[in-house]
């Protein structure tokens, strides 16, 4: 045996201490490296569920919010109504205190058409013994009836129409206003409010042309102004206009009234009456 076989005898123990550590160390580098990928890996799992959850509370408000919203272009509707200018108060022939005769303010009150009618025609527009017409039904609760003068035993051929209605809780009968062929009222109209002075037109045909003029208040049994106007004195109606004065008395109801009388006694022969209101 050489010597050199007895020095490689005496290393061959050292050697494996050495190999086994070698072996230690590349095994932990290779575990180490298996883990650090293994992490990575799991790392996206954590961010890809946690997205989700913030999503719903960015958007979910922005859409419910909107409706709070539509309250505020409601409103604009509310001014409207301040905006526009109610036309004036005009009488309703619905209401017993719209109606000509007879006055609200009194107790008398008529159960049939034709009663009203009459009254109003004697009463108020001052017809001597008139010749009362039919009813003549114009719906369930309105129509007309006629009245003429008495002439020597006779109806005259003049004709006053006198328009009715029935109203009020006791649906008793009243006088909305008064027609005459031979008496046209343009000016005022039908429930007008009118102030002084008050301009009265229309056509007209009657003896000499001439027809009287009488302004009217409720509750007073005398005219409140008197005056004429001049129509035709032939067959045919002939235009008028006038401008009558007068004190007001008060807001309260009234009427226009134009009538035609007879040459011979003054009696009214014709008459047209429009419901009017006055003012202060």
């Amino acid at each position: 045996m050489s010597d050199d076989d007895v020095l490689d005898d005496e290393a061959a123990p050292r050697r494996w201490p050495l190999l086994v550590g070698l072996v230690v160390v590349v095994g932990g580098l290779l575990a180490a490296l298996f883990l650090f990928d293994g992490d990575d890996a799991d790392a996206p799992t954590v961010t890809s569920t946690a997205a989700p959850a913030t999503e719903p509370a960015t958007t979910e408000p922005e859409t419910t919010g909107a409706p709070t919203t539509e309250p505020e272009t409601t409103g604009a509707p509310t001014t409207e109504p301040e905006t526009e200018q109610p036309d004036p108060e005009q009488p309703d022939p619905e209401q017993p205190e719209s109606a000509m005769w007879p006055w609200a303010v009194t107790g008398t009150r008529f159960d049939e058409p034709t009663a009203a009618a009459e009254s109003f025609a004697t009463d108020f527009l001052g017809f001597s013994d008139p010749i009362v017409g039919e009813f003549l039904a114009g719906d369930t609760r309105s129509g007309e009836v006629e009245i003429r003068p008495r002439v020597d035993g006779a109806s005259a051929v003049g004709a006053t129409v006198v328009f009715v209605r029935q109203a009020g809780d006791d649906d008793s009968w009243w006088v909305l206003g008064a027609a005459a062929e031979s008496i046209t009222i343009d000016t005022p109209e039908q429930g007008d409010v009118v102030t002084s002075p008050l301009t009265v037109s229309g056509t007209a045909r009657a003896f000499e042309g001439t027809v009287d003029v009488e302004l009217r208040a409720d509750g007073n049994g005398e005219p409140i102004a008197t005056s004429f106007v001049t129509g035709g004195a032939g067959p045919e109606l002939e235009p008028f206009e006038a401008t009558v004065e007068f004190d007001t008395p008060g807001d309260v109801g009234g009427a226009l009234v134009l009538l035609s009388t007879s040459p011979e006694d003054g009696s009214v022969v014709e008459a047209s009456a429009v419901r009017i209101s006055y003012t202060d």
